[in-house]
Formats: C-alpha cells, structure tokens, sequence
C-alpha cells in the first residue's frame, strides 16, 4: 500500500516508519510537516492512504483532511499521541471523511511490534475496504412495506467516514421529545465511543449515551455502540454486545444491528444508512427492507464519502435515498409526537 505521512514531529515520524517496516506491502511514498503540504503533495501524487497528525503549523489535519476529501480524497487516519485532548478534533477531522484514529505508536519502549499492532491492524482493515471489487447485482426487493405498529418505533442508524458530521446534522434536526428509540453504531475505536457521545450530546441537544449491556431501547434515547465488539438487538428486545462474528472488518459491525433488527424488532422501526466507505450495513439494510420496514440511505451530494449509501442503494437495499437534511423530517413523518 502506498502510504504517505503528515506530520510535524520528526520522532512521530520516525515511529510511524519503524511501525510500517513491520509489512513490507507498504510504502511511504512522501512525508509532509504540515496540512497545507499535505494538500499540495496529494494533488501531485495521491497515496492509498494518509496517516494525518491533528495539531500542526500552517494548516492542522482537521482542515488539511477537508481540503483532501474535497480536491484529491483517498483514505485518511488521524494518528495523534493525545487524544483525550484532542477529542473535538478528531470527529471534526472524521466529520470531514478520516476513515479511523489511533495512536501515535511508542518510539523505542517495550516490543516494538507490540506496539505497531494497533496501526497496522486497521490499515489492514482499510485496505480491505479500498481494495474490494464490486459485487453482482441482487435482484429488487419488492416487499410491501410495514403499516405502523402500535408498538413502540425504533431508528437504527450506521455511519462511518463523515458520520460524526453527519449524526450531528440529523440529530439537530429531531425534536427533544422525539417518541421512538434511536440507535446509532459509528465506526469508531471504542477509547472515543464515550467522547463521542458527550460530543454528539452537546452538538445536538438530545440525550446521547453509551448503550449498555442487557437494556432495551427506549423512547427519548439516543444509544451509541460504544465498544469494539460488535451491538445487535436480541430476541428479547435488549441489547447485547458480542465478539461474533469475528471476520467482520469493522467493529462494530452496522450489517450485524441491522441483521438483528430485522429479525427481532416487533416495533415499527427505519433503517437509515449514513455516509462512509466500503460496503458495512447495505446487506443488513436490504434484510430490513425485506422485511418491511422503511430504509433510508443518504444520497451522493450530501455524503462525504459516498460508499455505504452507494452499495445499499446498488443492491435496491434503500427504499427512499434522501439528503442528509431531508432525513429528520422524514423521521418525524414517521414517527410524529
């Protein structure tokens, strides 16, 4: 994989090469000190991916990796050494299409193997994702959809690159006293799911938490997948967090909630697919279609990265594809107070 470096800090730097001379698959094709040659360097050779510092001079990762996604995108993760500071900034940066955040990996302390592991795992997760070949086309679903149960109503949402921008738009867009529960399963490292939830809370208004083991989805909850195991719906309408199944690239997983739901839910409930890459939650999407509930995917133009919705929407998994701003309002068409 061709990988290029953006940072500041000629140690970190350092410490990233040793950790990617671990696979020999990869190769760092330029290093940059600063966002605004990140921008430049990418226009004039875009790597397969960027492992992009936050707090730089000139430009920070936060505007550099918007700059990227909108002139030359390709994969970006955010590599910080503190990010219990920098917390804002990184679902900033993912709001803007960073796929993933880890760790800056320790220079010369303990194995160094050990430590490069966090940051070659998920680069190989992303390769798998920015090497996946298109699929056959399934056939249309034609199932009627569900008239609205007198139970109670259930939104489950997944999003990944751009998601935290995204979440933070249609979450805004909800009334306080939204009636039915709301789910959400993001792509992200369980060490931010807490700071992530605090983040949305605060940016939106609505109640947003950690969903825990062993609870039901209630009305006026926003719950947020907040491990790296994966969160899905059990046959007594709580939820649980598993390690199965283990080859899922992502965890959490979105196809495996949104499997779950479609299989377990006896409330009337939306499945909405949110920007992000590759291919999580259209399968799952497609099977709660099948079923019959309302399956919503973002459209193109409001997508920051335009890979999730796109796969559902090549699968006939959505029934509607709507902009990002047109999918509260349908929400609350759905399920009014």
């Amino acid at each position: 994989m061709k990988i290029a470096i953006v940072n500041d800090m000629p140690m970190a730097v350092e410490a990233l090469r040793r950790a990617l001379a671990f696979e020999p698959n990869h190769q760092v094709i330029w290093v940059a000190s600063d966002g605004a040659q990140a921008v430049q360097r990418c226009a004039e050779n875009t790597p397969d991916l960027i492992l992009m510092d936050l707090i730089m001079p000139v430009m920070d990762g936060v505007e550099a990796t918007r700059r990227i996604m909108a002139e030359t995108p390709c994969a970006i993760v955010i590599v910080t050494v503190d990010r219990q500071q920098n917390v804002h900034r990184v679902f900033e940066a993912m709001g803007h299409g960073a796929l993933d955040v880890v760790d800056t990996p320790a220079l010369g302390a303990g194995d160094a193997r050990e430590a490069a592991a966090p940051l070659l795992r998920k680069i190989l997760n992303i390769g798998w994702l920015i090497g996946q070949h298109r699929t056959s086309k399934v056939a249309a679903v034609d199932t009627p959809l569900r008239q609205a149960a007198q139970h109670q109503g259930l939104v489950a949402i997944g999003s990944s690159a751009g998601g935290p921008a995204a979440l933070e738009v249609l979450l805004k867009g909800l009334p306080r006293d939204f009636p039915a529960a709301i789910v959400l399963v993001q792509h992200v490292d369980q060490v931010f799911a807490a700071g992530m939830a605090e983040w949305l809370g605060s940016a939106s208004g609505l109640p947003v938490r950690l969903a825990r083991e062993g609870e039901p989805p209630q009305p006026g909850q926003v719950l947020l997948a907040g491990t790296n195991h994966h969160i899905r719906l059990l046959k007594d309408g709580t939820l649980a967090y598993t390690a199965e199944p283990v080859n899922e690239i992502y965890r959490p997983s979105i196809d495996v909630f949104f499997d779950s739901v479609a299989r377990f839910w006896q409330g009337d409930a939306i499945g909405v697919l949110l920007t992000g890459m590759g291919r999580d939650g259209a399968q799952g999407l497609k099977l709660m279609r099948q079923q019959g509930f309302l399956t919503i995917a973002q459209d193109q133009q409001s997508s920051a990265v335009y890979g999730m919705p796109k796969a559902a929407a090549a699968i006939d998994a959505a029934v509607e594809i709507r902009s990002l701003e047109r999918i509260a309002p349908r929400l609350m068409e759905i399920f009014p107070k």
